[in-house]
C-alpha cells in the first residue's frame, strides 16, 4: 500500500501557508508511528478523560478546543464536573489552556453562556479559556479536540479527536438510554435523547500535529471577536480576551504503532484572514474526494447531516463509476429540534442529498436510522466514514457543504499497516489489501447497530454479505412495528429512512433558508463557480 494513494501530498492540501506539514521529515503530509484507537460513546471517552486528566502533574499540558462546554457536564459521577476537573489541573500545575466556540445568542438554543461559564471556572483556577468568535457570519468553531501532554514521560501523552464535545446529552453509552444532563430536543428523543457518538484516541507523533492545529488557532493575532457589543460586554465583566503565550512546543511523543494519521481541517476563506489559512482550508473535502476516487467495493458513513446535494455529488460519481461499489449511510432518523426553522430546512437538504445517491447508487445505496431497544430513537452525531476497509476517518465533521468551506472542522484519517488476513483480503482490488483498524472499526459499529455482539465475522466482512445484514436487520425491525409490536422485538436497532414529502410552498420558503443559513459555503468566489474545493 502506497500512503500517497490515499492521503493528501502536501501541495494536494492547499495550504501553504500552515506548518503542519512542515512538521514531518521531508514531503510527507502525514505521521506514521502512531497508535489510534477508536472510543464509541461519551461515557467511555468521558470516563478515559477524566482518568487520563487526573494523572497530570505541575509542568504537564492540557489543551482543548470545543464547540460547547458545560462546566457541570458528570465526566463520571458526582464531582468529577469538567470544569472542577479542569480546574484542580489548573491548580496542580499543569498548563490548562482552552477555546471555546464565542457562540450564537443563548435563545436560539447554541451555547453562548455555558461557554463562558466554563471559562470563567478554569480562568479562576489559574488557567485560560478564551470564547473565540474569529468565523464567518453564521458560521462557528466546531473542532472537538483534547490533547494531554506529560514534561518527562512523554510516552504516556494522548489526543483525542472527533465528535464528542465536553456537555451535556453526550454522555451515553452502548445502550443508548441517554444522558442523565440533557439539553432540550425534538420531541421524539425524549426526556433524555439517546446519543450516538465517537472519537478517537491518538497515541505517538501525530499528538505533535493535533497540538499544532490548536497552537495555530491559540497564536492568530486577530480579536476573538470584532463585534462591538461583545466587545463592549467583555470589558465589562473583565474578560480574559488576549491569549498568554504558550510554553515552547515539547518534542513529538516517540513512535509507538502502526497508524499513519493525517490531519484535515476546514477553515473557511474569511475577509478578515486566518494567518494560517489565508484563502481558507479545504483539505477534508480534498481528502475524502481522493478517498472516494478509489473506493470499489463498500462505503460505510455514519454522519449527523448528510444534507448537501453537492456533497452527495462526490459519493454519487464514485457509485456510477464503480457498479460494484456500495454505500451505506447511517444517519438521525429525525432533526434535533422540532419546528419548522429548525428541521424543514435540514429535511429538504437531506432529501435532495439522498436523492442523488439513490439515482446514483440505486439498490446500491442505503440509509438507516437507529433507534434503541425501547424503540427510542437515537440521534446520530458521529462522524465517521470506512472507504474498502482501508482509508478511515473519524473527526468532526459533517457531510455538509458547511463543514467542508464554512465551519472550522478536525478529522483523523488512518492508514494502518497491518494487514488484515481475513477474507476478502483485497475487497478494493487495488493491491492495497484490507487493513485491520478500518475493517475492526466498522465491524465494532455494526455489531452495536445489528444488536449482535456475538455475530461471527464471516457474517460481516464481505462488502455484499454486510450490505445484506443491514438490510435484513431493518426490514426485520419494521415488519415487527407494522405488526403492532406483537411478539418478540428482533435482534437490531436499525429502521429504514425515509425521505420526507414536501409541498411545494414548503420546498419554496425553505430553500433559501438552508442555502443561506443552514448549509453556507465558505470557498473564495472563484472556486465556487468552478465547483472544486
Amino acid at each position: 500500500m502506497k500512503e500517497d494513494d490515499w492521503f493528501l501530498k502536501g501541495e494536494e492540501r492547499g495550504n501553504p501557508a500552515s506548518q503542519i506539514d512542515a512538521r514531518h521529515d521531508g514531503d510527507l503530509a502525514w505521521s506514521g508511528g502512531n497508535t489510534v484507537r477508536p472510543i464509541p460513546h461519551g461515557a467511555p471517552y468521558f470516563t478515559e478523560l477524566l482518568a487520563r486528566v487526573r494523572e497530570l502533574r505541575a509542568g504537564d499540558l492540557l489543551l482543548f478546543t470545543d464547540w460547547r462546554g458545560d462546566p457541570d457536564e458528570k465526566l463520571d459521577g458526582p464531582g468529577t464536573e469538567v470544569a472542577g476537573v479542569f480546574s484542580e489541573a489548573a491548580r496542580r500545575g499543569v498548563v490548562v489552556k482552552g477555546l471555546l466556540w464565542r457562540s450564537h445568542w443563548d435563545r436560539l438554543r447554541f451555547s453562548e453562556a455555558e461557554n463562558r461559564h466554563l471559562g470563567e471556572a478554569i480562568e479562576a483556577a489559574g488557567g485560560e479559556c478564551l470564547r473565540d468568535m474569529r468565523v464567518p457570519p453564521g458560521g462557528s468553531h466546531h473542532q472537538k479536540l483534547v490533547v494531554l501532554r506529560h514534561r518527562a514521560e512523554p510516552e504516556r501523552d494522548v489526543a483525542y479527536v472527533g465528535g464528542i464535545d465536553l456537555c451535556w446529552s453526550r454522555r451515553d453509552d452502548a445502550s443508548h438510554n441517554g444522558d442523565a444532563q440533557a439539553t432540550p430536543m425534538a420531541e421524539v428523543y425524549g426526556a433524555h435523547p439517546p446519543w450516538h457518538d465517537v472519537q478517537a484516541a491518538i497515541r505517538g507523533p501525530a499528538v505533535g500535529d493535533v497540538e499544532a492545529v490548536f497552537r495555530e488557532r491559540w497564536e492568530d493575532p486577530q480579536p476573538l471577536t470584532r463585534n462591538p457589543l461583545h466587545r463592549l460586554a467583555d470589558l465589562i465583566r473583565h474578560e480574559d480576551t488576549r491569549p498568554d503565550p504558550l510554553p515552547p512546543q515539547f518534542p513529538d511523543p516517540p513512535a509507538c504503532g502502526l497508524h499513519a494519521v493525517q490531519l484535515l481541517r476546514t477553515y473557511a476563506h474569511r475577509r478578515t484572514r486566518y494567518p494560517f489559512a489565508p484563502r481558507g482550508e479545504r483539505s477534508i473535502a480534498r481528502g475524502y474526494l481522493k478517498a472516494l476516487r478509489r473506493a470499489r467495493s463498500l462505503i460505510y458513513i455514519e454522519d449527523q447531516y448528510l444534507w448537501s446535494p453537492q456533497i452527495a455529488e462526490s459519493f454519487a460519481e464514485a457509485l456510477e463509476a464503480n457498479p460494484g461499489l456500495r454505500m451505506i449511510s447511517v444517519l438521525p432518523l429525525h432533526p434535533d429540534q422540532d419546528g419548522a426553522l429548525n428541521g424543514t430546512p435540514q429535511i429538504l437538504g437531506r432529501n435532495q442529498a439522498l436523492s442523488v445517491l439513490k439515482r446514483a447508487g440505486g439498490e446500491r445505496f442505503a440509509v438507516y436510522g437507529i433507534e434503541n431497544r425501547d424503540s427510542t430513537p437515537v440521534y446520530v452525531h458521529a462522524k465517521v466514514c470506512v472507504v474498502d476497509d482501508v482509508w478511515a476517518t473519524i473527526g468532526s465533521d459533517n457531510f455538509n457543504r458547511r463543514s467542508w468551506t464554512y465551519d472550522s472542522e478536525l478529522t483523523c484519517a488512518v492508514l494502518d499497516e497491518t494487514p488484515d488476513g481475513r477474507e476478502p483480503r483485497d475487497p478494493g482490488g487495488h493491491g492495497d489489501g484490507a487493513r485491520r483498524f478500518p475493517r475492526d472499526l466498522r465491524l465494532t459499529l455494526a455489531r452495536e447497530h445489528l444488536d449482535r455482539p456475538g455475530i461471527p465475522d464471516a457474517e460481516l466482512l464481505d462488502p455484499e454479505a454486510f450490505f445484506a445484514a443491514f438490510a435484513d436487520s431493518a426490514h426485520a425491525l419494521e415488519r415487527w412495528h407494522a405488526g403492532g409490536r406483537r411478539g418478540p422485538r428482533p435482534a437490531g436497532r436499525l429502521r429504514l429512512y425515509e425521505p420526507v414529502r414536501m409541498s411545494p410552498l414548503t420546498t419554496a420558503w425553505a430553500t433559501p433558508f438552508y442555502r443561506i443559513v443552514c448549509d453556507p459555503d465558505g470557498r473564495p468566489r472563484a472556486m465556487r463557480r468552478s465547483g472544486v474545493y
